[in-house]
């Protein structure tokens, strides 16, 4: 038996994405007092995008630029190493 997915196309239980896509990247929201990633709720408020300029932008808007950054860490791909 082989899984599918909602299309109907065989599941090979991992996505690789097409050959020149953007890379996935975690944005981290960090305080440069403390070098700690900012949390809400207990938790760190990290953003998973494709789009990290996007991200920063957003995550900075309005926040004073001496006391906040952000940074970006790209995942590397499994078999792409």
């Amino acid at each position: 038996m082989i899984a599918a997915n909602a299309l109907g196309i065989p599941a090979s239980g991992r996505f690789m994405p097409p050959a020149g896509a953007a890379r996935t990247c975690a944005v981290r929201l960090i305080d440069r007092r403390t070098g700690a990633t900012h949390r809400v709720n207990g938790r760190p408020l990290i953003l998973y995008t494709r789009q990290p300029a996007d991200a920063v932008a957003e995550l900075l808007a309005g926040r004073d630029p001496s006391v906040w950054e952000a940074r970006i860490e790209p995942f590397e791909a499994e078999g792409r190493k």
